[in-house]
């Protein structure tokens, strides 16, 4: 894939390296929406989560106080109590949360996980029905991650004697819902409410000490970086604790699982959690049941979470296997045809469990907006992930006559559809995004933050470059909302090169511009080999990071785009 290069900043001339490396900070900050003294203050050093008050993260105090006071006459009438998740890792990070906090101070509470494929996302009306017959005591349902628009099972909730607490991040809806009471806000995800309610509920039982709570902030990091919530305000403080809680984790599942995975406690990162530990937590819910994801968080046993883990290890890897057979499958179908504008397919053989996963790669590969649908006997099931600029769920949302069912939000959406009525749905959805997509919003575009010259990053005889690195590692955590600060150079020579790593896929070179010389990797770059021989100047994009090898510390350009100089 060809990036258009934005640069969000322009070089200017060096001068002396404290200058310099101010210049570097303040736009960096500035790129992100930093500016004040307060807002660094709080960047560098976040508030801690147990000091982020209800207000600021726009929770009701009222509606927190009356769903605790509901939860005291749970426990004092030794009524039930379901706490109904969602099978992803941040519905089963949040249930966790809940579950362990209710369970410490005495209730009768029991944590429900629905099945994705038998009855899908979301309190309904059917499992309202059967927990009621399962126990008459079942007086309380907690909805965690979920339950912000589910009018007809609260409906049938209330009308079969059942108080409902909503605590959900999800988009609500105009419409008035008759919960018992509503916990919600969208600046933080599911696991992050559950966190700070339990926390109050803690706080005002006084049975259960604060401290406790603070050990979840680690299921709080995983519902964060998952869901990929803006790593910025009260999330980048969630996830910076949470992140601490993780690399000294007690629970014996995430011991195990960190070793099925063959990760350390001590290097757990954003990138850690988002593609290697939450993979494997979302596998279960994917292609099984959610509920041994669950068990892997909550267990004391140490055997018991190394079965568990191992389980989640190896489902994790069917899941893959079943992602790469309708990549392999669908990207011969889109080759085939001409590549329109929005590209839609569908086929018998996708498991529904991964075809969110498959349209979000072939958004990778062709960078247009993706729709793969599960294709069934009379019912399909659909998986929309877009591009910046173009709203698929307002898109989706001019042919809703033709849906059953389905939500979503600008990025990615979700919904299901006569198999009959799929063709019809083609034409009209690509009638629409032609009208609306054209080759600006169809070009990839690679945000720059800086263009910059290598002795400003690093210049000759000075400390400067080490104490850059030093101030770029107090941006993390980094992700979604606070992307890894990204440099350009441009006509860099290159002294050395040649092809590293497994079947030398990648690139290590030896890079110059004004007499500074810097060590580069190029993952994913050895196609370039050939032309990087004859071709002795570049322009390049990177990240500029320490690198550690044999003990021995250097300083190191992550290439992440690299553009021959003719």
């Amino acid at each position: 894939m060809d990036y258009k290069w934005d640069i969000l900043n322009k070089s200017r001339k060096s001068r002396t390296g404290r200058d310099d490396i101010n210049w570097i900070v303040d736009t960096l900050l500035k790129n992100r929406g930093i500016k004040t003294k307060k807002q660094k203050d709080e960047f560098f050093k976040p508030t801690p989560p147990e000091k982020i008050t209800v207000k600021s993260l726009g929770l009701s105090q009222g509606e927190i106080n009356k769903a605790i006071q509901r939860l005291k006459d749970a426990k004092r009438k030794k009524e039930k109590v379901i706490i109904y998740g969602d099978y992803d890792a941040d519905g089963i990070s949040a249930t966790a949360i809940l579950w362990e906090c209710l369970y410490a101070l005495g209730l009768d509470v029991l944590p429900y996980i629905p099945e994705r494929f038998s009855e899908g996302y979301g309190i309904n009306v059917e499992s309202v029905k059967k927990l009621k017959a399962e126990s008459s005591e079942l007086k309380v349902i907690l909805t965690v991650d979920n339950g912000i628009v589910a009018y007809e099972a609260i409906d049938t909730a209330n009308e079969l004697g059942i108080d409902v607490i909503i605590v959900d991040h999800h988009q609500k809806s105009k419409k008035k819902l008759k919960a018992h009471s509503i916990i919600h806000t969208s600046e933080i995800c599911g696991s992050g409410i559950a966190w700070k309610f339990a926390r109050e509920i803690a706080k005002e039982l006084k049975e259960l000490r604060t401290q406790e709570i603070k050990s979840s902030l680690d299921l709080v990091a995983i519902g964060t970086i998952s869901d990929q919530i803006p790593l910025i305000g009260p999330n980048r403080s969630f996830v910076k604790y949470g992140l601490e809680v993780l690399n000294t984790s007690i629970r014996p599942g995430l011991a195990e699982l960190y070793k099925e995975a063959g990760l350390e406690k001590g290097s757990i990162g954003v990138y850690e959690v988002g593609f290697i530990i939450a993979p494997r937590i979302n596998a279960m819910g994917r292609l099984e049941h959610a509920l041994e994801s669950l068990r892997l968080l909550c267990t004391r046993s140490r055997p018991r979470a190394k079965e568990l883990a191992l389980k989640l290890g190896k489902t994790n890897k069917k899941r893959q296997k079943i992602v790469d057979e309708v990549l392999l499958h669908s990207k011969a179908l889109i080759e085939k045809s001409e590549l329109k504008s929005l590209i839609i397919v569908a086929h018998e053989s996708y498991h529904e469990g991964v075809i969110g996963l498959a349209a979000s790669k072939l958004v990778e590969v062709f960078y247009r907006p993706v729709i793969v649908i599960s294709k069934g006997e009379k019912i399909s099931k659909a998986s929309a992930r877009s591009i910046s600029g173009f709203n698929i769920i307002e898109a989706i949302q001019q042919v809703d006559d033709l849906l059953l069912e389905g939500g979503g939000h600008p990025m990615a959406a979700g919904f299901s559809i006569e198999s009959e009525k799929i063709e019809e749905f083609r034409q009209r959805l690509e009638e629409i995004s032609q009208q609306l997509l054209n080759d600006k919003i169809l070009s990839k575009k690679l945000k720059i933050d800086l263009e910059v010259n290598f002795d400003q990053l690093s210049p000759p005889n000075s400390n400067a470059g080490w104490e850059i690195i030093e101030i770029l590692k107090k941006f993390e955590p980094t992700g979604v909302g606070n992307p890894t600060p990204t440099f350009a150079t441009k006509k860099v020579n290159i002294l050395d090169l040649r092809t590293v790593g497994y079947e030398s896929q990648h690139l290590k070179l030896k890079v110059e511009k004004d007499n500074q010389v810097f060590d580069a990797i190029a993952f994913g770059f050895s196609h370039l080999y050939q032309n990087l021989l004859q071709n002795h100047k570049i322009d390049i994009v990177y990240h500029f990071e320490e690198n550690i090898w044999n003990h021995e510390k250097s300083m190191q350009l992550k290439v992440k785009d690299i553009k021959l100089i003719k």
